[in-house]
This record gives C-alpha cells, structure tokens and sequence, in this order.
C-alpha cells in the first residue's frame, strides 16, 4: 500500500496533469472547471510541481 503511494505521488507533472483531466472529464465536469482544479492539486503533491498556468495546463492535455 506504501508503494501504491509513493507511486502515486513519483507521477510526473505531465503525466498527472493528463490523468486527472480524464478522470475528471469522465465525471462530467467542463475544462473551465478542471483546470483550476488540477492547478490547485499540484500545488499540494508531495514535491510542488512548478506554477503552471491554466494555459500552459491545457497545452499538456491538448498539444
């Protein structure tokens, strides 16, 4: 279960941001909503990801 974690929070910034927009776009919400909301969540991962503007947020998920 500590592995599971620990895993959880090695994911990289790139690879999280990616992950929780697609859970969170499964559960309904508009991207208006869930960018703001990953930016908040990385502020609070073990190693604080880098600022990362909502703009910058949407090039990770769309290119």
């Amino acid at each position: 279960m500590v592995a599971d974690v620990l895993a959880y929070f090695s994911e990289p910034v790139e690879q999280f941001v990616r992950r929780r927009h697609a859970e969170l776009k499964s559960r309904g919400l508009t991207n208006d909503e869930i960018f703001p909301r990953v930016a908040a969540e990385l502020r609070t991962r073990r190693v604080a990801a880098p600022e990362l503007s909502l703009r910058q947020l949407r090039r990770i998920v769309y290119g």
